[in-house]
């Protein structure tokens, strides 16, 4: 059966091929669906490249043959809200949730949980059933501050903010290892890496630019805590950083190894603020309460928040 689906393009896929944003990004659909054509993408009525360059907010339609099931209808799920209004909500993501459906992960989303308690959230993105209102992503395992907008004209508004770099974002990690200064910038260009589809690396010349700036803030034997500031907004950007530095974030299972002192910890890395402009206040800084599983880490370590 043929089917039909329009997507808009977030802002973080920029740069990207259209092929690998639908097979990677998007993952509903297989590499070898769109070589065979049996999915195909149209703009204004003319059909799209496989190797088209993604600038961003675009919104194109996809025709498409057998695409796997996934619900796209609101779960009662428990969300850790930190600001709402007319225009935006804020939230607290928790470690596990993944942020939309998709192949592997059809339920529990935190898209699911945004459909259920922003009842109009569905059909004010009737062409974006995927992601209604998803402005940025984060990491399954990772936690904190993550917002989505509730109208397409506020998805925008802020999706310009991250594209233009205007956002200010600051991440907690506790690393394994020792940083080479107390500050420093990290660049590179990051690509998927060929050896394992499910990791990147840092390339010379191929991929993505990323830009990570650090702040050591204590150090204990061979654990660092550090804050991080991604000027760019890559997959797996801060946990490639930090394990090419050879100090790989501690609980990384991908990019790291199991910690023998530690060997329960969950991926500690935290995504503690965002500063960014609201539609209808302001600039507006927002903080996200840090897990207790962290806090208890941090605390073993004799690092004490209060």
């Amino acid at each position: 059966m043929i089917h039909s689906l329009e997507v808009q393009i977030p802002p973080e896929s920029q740069g990207k091929r259209l092929d690998k944003y639908l097979s990677e990004d998007l993952a509903l659909f297989p590499r070898s669906q769109i070589e065979s054509r049996k999915c195909r993408v149209f703009a204004q009525g003319k059909l799209q490249k496989p190797g088209l360059k993604l600038k961003g907010l675009e919104i194109f339609t996809i025709i498409y043959e057998d695409l796997p099931e996934v619900s796209y209808e609101g779960e009662d799920l428990p969300l850790s809200i930190i600001y709402e209004d007319s225009r935006v909500v804020v939230l607290n993501k928790a470690r596990g949730m993944v942020v939309h459906p998709a192949q592997g992960n059809h339920q529990g989303t935190l898209v699911q949980g945004l459909l259920f308690h922003c009842r109009g959230l569905k059909d004010a993105f009737p062409d974006q059933p995927l992601r209604p209102g998803i402005v940025h992503r984060l990491d399954k395992e990772t936690t904190g501050l993550i917002i989505a907008a509730k109208d397409p004209q506020t998805l925008e508004y802020l999706g310009m903010q991250f594209r233009k770099k205007t956002t200010k974002k600051i991440y907690w990690a506790v690393l394994k290892g020792h940083l080479p200064e107390k500050e420093g910038e990290i660049e590179g260009f990051l690509t998927r890496d060929p050896g394992n589809r499910k990791k990147f690396m840092i390339h010379g010349s191929l991929g993505k630019k990323s830009h990570t700036k650090y702040r050591v803030l204590a150090v204990k034997g061979n654990y660092t805590w550090v804050e991080l500031s991604p000027l760019t907004g890559r997959t797996h950007q801060l946990r490639v950083h930090m394990a090419s530095q050879g100090c790989p974030i501690l609980g990384d299972g991908v990019y790291g190894r199991k910690d023998k002192n530690f060997p329960q910890a969950p991926l500690m890395l935290h995504a503690l603020s965002l500063q960014i402009q609201l539609p209808e206040g302001g600039e507006t800084q927002f903080r996200a309460e840090v897990p207790r599983d962290f806090l208890s880490i941090l605390r073993t370590l004799g690092w004490n928040l209060f």
